[in-house]
């Protein structure tokens, strides 16, 4: 009797080792693929925008059809900082000589309000769905995946750690804006 016990239990061992190994192995080098392949579509992606100074709904377009040959669906967050130099004046309003250096952000919303207007004829190519940066602004490009990858599920399965987050792939990019190509 206790060499069958020990027997059932070296079989579970050894379709564990054989079997499910292999398979997470698989499953999480598909994960560091995807992950590489949106490293490579995010860093294309704003350094052309670094480069050109601007983004057109077929930039983004074909930013956003790279990452979903991954498979996976992502949130991506987009910030503009716009740098403004404003003038300082004492109380009586006389020029004290010095600026402060303020950022306005600009988000999601608001880029993709201008690439992507709502109830608008225009083409894809129109001058107006640019969206437009300064040269001395910064954009950054956040990137995470918003579901559950196989590797992740194949984790969860065997360690029971259902809990854990989504966000497998979590991409930040991002610089300071160099041209303004749009002219």
């Amino acid at each position: 009797m206790p060499n069958s016990v020990a027997t059932v239990f070296a079989v579970i061992i050894a379709i564990v080792l054989i079997l499910i190994f292999p398979v997470s192995s698989a499953l999480n080098k598909q994960d560091d693929i995807s992950e590489v392949v949106v490293l490579n579509a995010v860093s294309h992606f704003v350094d052309s925008v670094r480069d050109k100074g601007y983004i057109t709904p077929t930039m983004y377009k074909g930013f956003v059809d790279q990452m979903a040959l991954t498979g996976n669906t992502y949130d991506i967050q987009m910030v503009h900082r716009h740098k403004r130099y404003d003038p300082i004046y004492n109380n009586d309003g006389i020029f004290q000589d010095g600026y402060h250096v303020n950022y306005e952000e600009f988000f999601n919303a608001q880029i993709n309000g201008k690439i992507f207007p709502r109830n608008s004829s225009e083409t894809v190519d129109s001058p107006n769905r640019i969206y437009k940066f300064a040269v001395g602004d910064f954009f950054d490009v956040t990137v995470k995946n918003t579901n559950r990858t196989m590797g992740t599920l194949m984790n969860d399965f065997l360690t029971g750690g259902i809990n854990n987050p989504n966000a497998t792939i979590v991409i930040p990019y991002g610089g300071m804006v160099l041209n303004e190509d749009y002219n």
